[in-house]
């Protein structure tokens, strides 16, 4: 198994627009061979002190895959290219952490 934390910044403003089109996404992942986990994370406010914040403009997207071909497949996934496109406006960045268990 392994683990992904995709961070993806948003233009100002755009993040219910962008969390819209990709609450439409989850249930095509979900259903994809291997996946075990998949979908979106905001901030949530505490009183920790050591809590880093993601800010107003990002969303956490949270997966679990059974390997990295599971994983590898998704990214070429015909729902995924279509996903790309209607948020292409609204995305600034993204970054993507693929992790293993230790």
């Amino acid at each position: 198994m392994i683990h992904v934390l995709a961070t993806i910044e948003v233009q100002p403003g755009q993040r219910d627009a962008f969390l819209r089109e990709f609450h439409a996404l989850v249930p095509l992942v979900l259903a994809e061979h291997g996946c075990l986990e998949y979908g979106p994370a905001v901030n949530c406010p505490t009183s920790i002190p050591v809590q880093s914040q993601l800010g107003d403009d990002a969303v956490m997207v949270i997966e679990k895959w059974a390997d990295v071909a599971a994983l590898e497949a998704h990214l070429k996934a015909p729902h995924m290219a279509d996903y790309r496109v209607k948020v292409k406006a609204f995305v600034k960045g993204v970054t993507l952490r693929v992790l293993q268990p230790a």
